[in-house]
This record gives C-alpha cells, structure tokens and sequence, in this order.
C-alpha cells in the first residue's frame, strides 16, 4: 500500500488539458489510485458549481477543497465549512478594478459575477472570492502592493496575469488541513499537484508538493518535484510514480 493516503488536484492547468478535458491517462490512474484505497480530490480555484460536472463525470465522492479553500466540502453534497470575504472588502475590491480599469470577477455562494454581468446588491451575495486581471504587469504589481497592505487579504494567483483574493490565512492549503481532520490523515501523507501560485501553500506544506511542468517558476522552485505538463498527462505519470513506483 502506498504512504500517500490523499492526492489533491488542482484542475485547471493540472488536471484538465488547455481544452478542459480531462485526458484518458489522467481519467485511468486517478480510478488506479481509488481503487488501491488512496483518496483522491479536487483543491482548486474554481467554485462548486465549476466544478461539479468533472465530479459527475467521474464518480468522485471525495471532499473537494473550493474557491482557493473558501469552502471546504466533506463529500460533493455536504458542506463542511465556509469562509467569505466581508462585503465591505468586496466594495473596496470593486472600486478598485474600476479605478485601474482591469477585468473583475468574484465568486458567490449563488455563482459567478464578472465586469460584464455584476451586481448592485452585493449585500444579498455571500462572497467567496475576488479576482483582477490585467495583462499590464506595471499596474498588477501596483495593485497587488496597495493590497498588500490591507492585510487582511490572501493574495495568490491562478495566471502570472492575474490576482486572486480570499480572507488572510484561507488557502488550497488550509482546506486540505481541514479534509485531513475529517479524513484522519496527516498532512504528510498527502500528495498535491498544481500550476500556479494558488497552489504554493499546499505545495509547501503537505507531504509531496509536485509542480506541473507548465507551472510558473515560483512554484517550481518550491515544488519537491516536477511531473509532466497538463498536457502531456502529468498528473497520470505522478500517480504512476508516487502511487505505484512504476
């Protein structure tokens, strides 16, 4: 039996091919993986309702860490915990994306809000996560300094072109903290994979933190190793190394 009790996916640009497909090799060794008796979940920026055809689609009744650890779900129907953003942060945020001009987008317990279809009722929305893009680096890092010193903000990303906003302290890595209480697994026991900086935190802090070869440089050097791209079925290979030692 393998060490490695929990395998947590980040989807896109790990998981899922640049069509948002899920390959057959990564489809073959995630069931290899189950059936040998290791848990295997989705930790991902995505919110539930993003991600809950892929969880159809291969019969997953795994906890699913959602929204960068906004939620955290004890199977794809239970909701085990819930951490928003406060209203008055997300009318910060929102000013802020108009200020600079950059494309918005946040995430609420009911959907997904963006610059072209946005609420002027942000008190009926429990918000979950915030993000910006813009493909001026000068005005992203601007942005992200002003932000910095809010602090009260988890600042990651899920593009080099873009920020991504939770409560401080909320991250991949706290909600696989929270799965591994429920599941009585350790941290150590646990296998992540992941592209971006949203993936940093339980790359560093769980037992295995694998990068993808498409991943951005940061997390690779954090990384404890380096599989395949998305593309290129990384996530099969991994599970075939780490799992089975093939």
């Amino acid at each position: 039996m393998a060490a490695y009790k929990l395998i947590a996916l980040d989807m896109d640009g790990t998981f899922l091919t640049e069509e948002k497909t899920i390959s057959e090799e990564n489809r073959k060794w995630v069931n290899q993986a189950i059936e040998a008796g290791v848990t295997v979940m989705f930790s991902t920026g995505r919110g539930v309702q993003n991600i809950s055809p892929y969880v159809e689609d291969l019969g997953l009744t795994s906890p699913m860490v959602a929204v960068n650890g906004g939620e955290v779900w004890k199977s794809p129907q239970e909701l085990l915990s819930r951490t928003p953003l406060q209203t008055s942060w997300v009318q910060q945020l929102h000013q802020m994306a108009l200020e600079y001009d950059v494309w918005y987008w946040g995430y609420t317990v009911g959907g997904l809000y963006n610059k072209d279809k946005w609420t002027s009722d942000l008190e009926s929305e429990q918000w979950l996560k915030f993000g910006l893009f813009t493909e001026d680096h000068v005005k992203l890092a601007e942005i992200r300094s002003k932000l910095e010193e809010w602090g009260n903000l988890e600042i990651t990303n899920s593009h080099v072109s873009n920020l991504e906003l939770n409560p401080r302290g909320i991250s991949k890595a706290s909600g696989i903290r929270e799965v591994c209480g429920l599941l009585g697994v350790k941290m150590e026991e646990v296998i992540a994979m992941g592209d971006s900086l949203n993936d940093l935190e339980m790359i560093r802090q769980v037992g295995l933190g694998i990068a993808m070869e498409n991943a951005q440089e940061e997390l690779k050097r954090e990384a404890d190793a380096v599989t395949a791209s998305n593309e290129e079925d990384g996530v099969a290979k991994a599970i075939q190394k780490y799992i089975f030692g093939l």
